[in-house]
């Protein structure tokens, strides 16, 4: 009498990795190697793109030479001096601006990144999914680095002076932490608004009550009291007060200093996990 074999029953396949596991499989220096490569990429993007760096090369020149020859004899009277005092005043918050609207470069461009389906082929390789943001927001460093530089060099064009370098140095740290923090709310943006024009209205929408409603292009002594109690609470009015009693002396900048890093501390807690967990959960 044979012997009929009998079959083991299929073993189930074994369960895939979930993203966050994954992810969390890549140790530190994965994650360093993966944003290192993913920054390359995108230098070398914008190296074959030249066009992207218009903002970055242009826009200092333009908003200092405009505010300082239409704006600087009016309100530099009103500090007390004339354009060279205006000056001395408005260079630190135009710094402290570019910060603003360089993070919104960073929302636009991973939102485009989506919509050519670079992100999808992104979040296909084994790499870490943080890693993609960092290294977005390590390039839109670098252009607000470069951006910054080209402001201060027409300012000292057009006769700014500075009374301390290490102030100047710090001023610069200051702004970039702030923009870092700054860049996770667009990074958010770009992965849950439907378009780069989209992040961009919404943007303007709110960078510009928050640039104008802030100390940055005028003293707020003048302002009616509710737009002076909005002020005080604006982190740019710290941001650009601290760049001046940094660069120009003069003033105590603790506070300022404080309230800025706090604002850019609770900023990057709040919103860098929520980018990466809508990142991650994107479909």
């Amino acid at each position: 009498m044979s012997a009929t074999a009998v079959k083991a029953p299929p073993s189930a396949p074994a369960p895939q990795p979930t993203k966050d596991q994954a992810d969390a499989r890549i140790g530190l220096r994965g994650h360093i190697r993966h944003t290192g490569a993913l920054v390359r990429r995108n230098l070398l993007w914008i190296k074959q793109d030249a066009e992207s760096m218009f903002d970055a090369v242009l826009m200092p020149i333009i908003f200092t030479l405009l505010f300082v020859y239409v704006f600087g004899g009016s309100v530099g009277q009103a500090l007390g001096g004339g354009r060279d005092e205006y000056i001395q005043y408005v260079i630190p918050g135009l710094m402290a601006m570019m910060g603003m609207n360089m993070a919104m470069g960073v929302g636009t461009g991973f939102n485009q990144d989506f919509q050519t389906g670079v992100m999808d082929r992104f979040r296909s390789l084994p790499i870490g999914r943080s890693s993609v943001m960092l290294a977005k927001i390590v390039v839109e460093l670098l252009r607000m680095l470069i951006a910054t530089t080209i402001l201060l060099v027409v300012a000292l064009i057009i006769g700014f002076s500075v009374e301390s370098v290490l102030g100047l140095l710090a001023a610069v740290g200051l702004a970039m932490v702030f923009g870092i923090a700054l860049m996770w709310i667009f990074l958010t943006m770009g992965v849950v608004m439907k378009s780069a024009q989209a992040i961009q209205g919404m943007g303007f929408l709110v960078l510009m009550p928050l640039q104008f409603g802030s100390s940055i292009f005028a003293p707020t002594q003048s302002m009616p009291g509710w737009l002076q109690a909005f002020t005080d609470y604006n982190p740019l009015s710290s941001l650009a007060d601290a760049a001046r009693g940094l660069m120009n002396g003069g003033q105590p900048v603790a506070h300022d200093v404080w309230v800025t890093l706090g604002w850019s501390v609770a900023l990057t807690l709040v919103m860098a996990p929520i980018a990466i967990h809508k990142f991650r959960t994107k479909t």
